[in-house]
């Protein structure tokens, strides 16, 4: 082998979540994998996500005393996801999760902790992981790297070479030196993430927000580059407009362009105001498919969590340098708290009002307004119908308004796939030698979970299809018998 050149059975482009799985599919059908990472480290989106998966029938369940079954979870997820989901995905998905997702990862140690609920669901599914996603991909990454797969970070993949029609191989450079890299592959597995890191693209799929501030919240290598790279060998790229945002994100001001946003999580009781100082939505509601929507209908669209002190002891920053796995970095938060231009605190709520350019009056009316209803007793807040068991007056200074904006945070479209997870072009038929898994694929597929998705809709699916892409590629070059499973029925 020459300097920067390889060649591999099986090359994979992003050794995120889709990545590694895949590559341990490859591994264990006897084919050599090397997987080419644009970051310094590994892990992808799914590594600093909250690691829940969508998972039907599991032990977690059982022990909950919970029914479940595929059948009722795929009604589930067809009601959410619309007319535009997948339906021959979402059920392959659905009936492989017990057996070829929850009991393969604890193989690999991965050890499933708890569940929480999540909207559209008609029984509880979200799974955690220990350690959320950084413990679920540290787990996975490990296997993968002790079963003989290689992983060569700081790797800008900017070309998928063609032979005779066939896909043969990579070009690119590594981001530090800048020297070219070539590869040769007998086939190519693109899991390079969505396209929410990259302003553009965004914009370019939700032409409607180009006039409001829209952030970015996905995986740092997130610019989608597989999708431009497919497209270019003739890959049909589907249901681009789908994207999944959330609303409970404030920008990083770190960021130097502030374009960055940062989710927060955990902050039970807290409200919403828009900046007219109204309550607009009951904010127990904080889905993609409710507080979005809710948010995007503002003028203008964004809005204002109201916080006490007491309130903000749990909350969550879900980055890593305000998290380590499920471990709050409590003093990141507060130099967050203290020092974002995006957040403001004050001793009264007239100051804090004024601080946020809303008007006074009514601002500190929905305030006294949501305080009696606490102490009152009331089980749901009279406004909105949100359940106050988990809510506080607002009565313990300082007082804190944290700006959200709606960020982008995943794809439910991308590059087609069949169930293969060989990609197809715009006659749907597969083209030779390529394979497509993960959030470039929407998840699984090019737009598995449609408009909509119940939560662990996107990582579940994503270590799913990634298993199915690396049996299949390595099955086409003469390793292994391509991916059966064990469904659940």
């Amino acid at each position: 082998m020459i300097e920067n050149h390889y060649e591999v059975d099986i090359a994979i482009v992003g050794a995120g979540a889709a990545g590694i799985t895949g590559g341990i599919e490859v591994l264990d059908a006897g084919a050599k994998c090397i997987a080419f990472e644009k970051l310094a480290e590994a892990g992808g989106a799914a590594a600093i996500s909250g690691g829940g998966c969508c998972i039907v029938g599991s032990p977690v369940q059982k022990k909950a005393g919970i029914q479940d079954t595929p059948d009722l979870a795929f009604d589930d997820w067809m009601a959410w996801g619309g007319s535009s989901a997948d339906a021959v995905w979402a059920r392959y998905y659905l009936e492989h999760t017990l057996y070829d997702l929850y009991y393969w990862a604890e193989q690999f140690g991965v050890k499933w902790l708890d569940m929480k609920p999540q909207e559209g669901n008609t029984v509880t599914r979200w799974t955690r992981p220990a350690g959320n996603g950084k413990g679920l991909m540290t787990n996975l990454i490990k296997a993968y790297l002790s079963k003989g797969g290689e992983i060569i970070n700081n790797v800008q993949v900017n070309q998928i070479t063609q032979t005779n029609g066939k896909v043969s191989g990579l070009i690119a450079a590594n981001t530090v030196s800048g020297e070219k890299i070539t590869v040769e592959a007998g086939a190519v597995i693109i899991t390079s993430g969505g396209f929410n890191s990259n302003i553009d693209m965004v914009l370019k799929a939700k032409p409607e927000l180009k006039e409001h501030r829209v952030m970015v919240g996905s995986g740092f290598g997130s610019h989608g580059d597989g999708h431009k790279m497919v497209k270019k060998v003739g890959g049909y790229l589907t249901h681009m407009n789908h994207v999944w945002f959330y609303c409970y994100s404030t920008p990083d001001y770190k960021d130097q362009k502030a374009q960055r946003g940062l989710v927060c999580r955990h902050i039970p009781g807290y409200i919403w105001v828009n900046q007219q100082g109204k309550r607009f939505h009951n904010e127990s509601l904080s889905g993609g498919n409710t507080m979005s929507p809710a948010v995007l209908r503002q003028s203008p669209p964004h809005c204002w969590a109201i916080v006490d002190t007491p309130m903000k002891k749990n909350l969550e920053i879900a980055d890593p340098y305000y998290r380590n796995g499920d471990k709050i970095i409590r003093e990141n938060v507060e130099e967050l708290l203290n020092n974002s231009p995006f957040i403001q605190k004050a001793n009264n709520l007239e100051t804090l009002a004024k601080k946020i350019n809303v008007p006074v009056n009514a601002f500190i009316g929905e305030i006294e307004a949501y305080n009696t209803a606490i102490l009152n007793g009331l089980e749901n807040d009279p406004a909105f119908g949100k359940p106050l068991k988990n809510s506080k007056a607002f009565d313990t200074p300082p007082y804190y308004a944290i700006q959200f904006f709606p960020t982008a945070r995943k794809n439910f479209g991308g590059i087609k796939t069949d169930k293969k997870c060989r990609v197809l072009d715009k006659h749907f038929e597969p083209i030779p030698k390529l394979f497509a898994a993960g959030e470039a694929c929407g998840m699984a597929g090019g737009h598995i979970n449609g408009k909509a998705g119940l939560e662990g809709t996107m990582l579940g699916p994503s270590l799913f299809s990634g298993r199915v892409a690396g049996a299949w590629a390595a099955e086409l070059i003469g390793f292994g018998n391509g991916f059966t499973g064990r469904p659940n029925r």
